[in-house]
């Protein structure tokens, strides 16, 4: 699992647009000992691998970074 504190901006290295397989997704709102909240994203593996319903990645986002999601998402126009 990945925590994540801060978002920072990539630079492309193409303009074209590379595809990825779908995945199923669940979200969850944990809250840590001292009562802060974090949204935690989880992916898991794609119909084809051995092992269907495995969990492949785990992201924790901390309020500061859910606050930059936010403003990423409303500056971007979706």
């Amino acid at each position: 699992m990945s925590l994540v504190k801060k978002l920072m901006p990539a630079q492309q290295a193409s303009l074209e647009p590379s595809t990825h397989a779908a995945a199923d997704c669940t979200y969850d709102i944990v809250t840590d000992e001292e009562g802060r909240k974090f949204l935690q994203i989880d992916t898991y593996d794609s119909k084809t691998r051995q092992i269907l319903g495995k969990k492949s990645q785990s992201l924790r986002f901390s309020p500061e970074a859910i606050e930059q999601l936010k403003q990423i998402i409303s500056e971007s126009g979706f």
